[in-house]
């Protein structure tokens, strides 16, 4: 994929986020976290209710393959929410908020990082659950395509499909392959990310159903990150999947957004499986790009994210559902 010729992206500054993980592949309620920006929903919990109704209310959330992300925006004085991908079940981000004692009530915005189901799943039910008329869906029209992968003996697995535009009617979809601002420009979705790496080459046995046969589909161009621009840190990045590359990713919003920085990096790397050539060169990167926050989730799998914290180890993270990032 060649490099769009894209000019400089104002992404306002925010004083702060608030960034709470409500659906990923772990949970971990018993490990302690030394550091002051990441805290557990529980102790979130009780400073809003109290003691006693966290004691008497409060429910534990449940990891299941998926991602899903909430993003409080804070600047000037002002919050906007946005729900960053819904998970893989139908009811797990609902069940999951309900049982963190947040309300999806809040959400100004709905941004998908890619059509495939682990990141959808739960849209109907969250659309539902949020209850506002043209609430902004921000899409790539290649999320609707139909997709599977290539299995070893060469048949497809066909995926489960993406809602229709029929079923998305209380929604204001927004289609956009271009860097799209959202909440008054403080809120970047990046768009299509040029492939520019030697070594992130997509999703080799990704298919999609076109004009009746299934053909390749590696690139998977739909897949983006939402990016905010933290007052006196720099960038803070946060990928679904990184189909286009945690790298490509991130090389793209510095040269888009003019910004160098970069503060943290959260999300899906899509390091996972059993020999993954790209682990060391992507850590290489990371290691050169040194963000000061670094949280693999996901697809990252356990190779990835053992050496992500062997060779960031101030910066790393280990994610658990219920992980809140109060980042300032």
């Amino acid at each position: 994929m060649s490099t769009t010729l894209i000019g400089k992206v104002n992404v306002q500054e925010v004083d702060g986020l608030e960034i709470i993980s409500l659906v990923d592949n772990s949970v971990d309620f018993l490990s302690t976290i030394d550091r002051k920006d990441v805290q557990s929903f529980r102790e979130w919990t009780k400073k809003r209710y109290g003691e006693e109704w966290a004691r008497t209310h409060h429910e534990l959330p449940f990891a299941e393959h998926g991602f899903s992300v909430l993003i409080r925006v804070l600047y000037s004085g002002k919050r906007v929410s946005i729900l960053f991908d819904t998970g893989i079940s139908a009811y797990g981000v609902v069940e999951n908020v309900r049982r963190m004692g947040l309300e999806l009530s809040e959400v100004d915005y709905i941004a998908l990082s890619h059509g495939h189901y682990d990141h959808f799943g739960g849209l109907l039910s969250a659309l539902k659950a949020i209850g506002k008329p043209n609430l902004p869906l921000i899409l790539h029209e290649d999320m609707f395509k139909t997709r599977g992968n290539a299995k070893s003996d060469r048949t497809i697995r066909a995926y489960p499909q993406f809602p229709t535009e029929t079923q998305l009617t209380s929604a204001q979809i927004i289609k956009t392959k271009q860097p799209y601002l959202i909440a008054d420009g403080t809120t970047l979705v990046t768009g299509e990310i040029p492939r520019e790496t030697s070594f992130e080459k997509g999703f080799l046995q990704h298919r999609a159903l076109i004009d009746g046969a299934w053909q390749p589909d590696p690139l998977i161009l739909d897949d983006r990150a939402v990016v905010f621009n933290l007052k006196d840190k720099g960038l803070v990045v946060i990928s679904g999947c990184a189909h286009a590359g945690i790298i490509n990713t991130i090389v793209y919003v510095k040269r888009i957004s003019g910004i160098n920085d970069v503060y943290a990096v959260l999300g899906g790397f899509h390091l996972a499986g059993k020999e993954n050539e790209k682990i060391p060169p992507t850590v290489k990167e990371l290691e050169r790009i040194n963000p000061k926050l670094i949280v693999p989730m996901h697809c990252t799998g356990w190779r990835g994210m053992f050496a992500i914290a062997k060779a960031l180890p101030e910066a790393f993270v280990w994610n658990s559902v219920g992980n809140l990032y109060v980042l300032k």
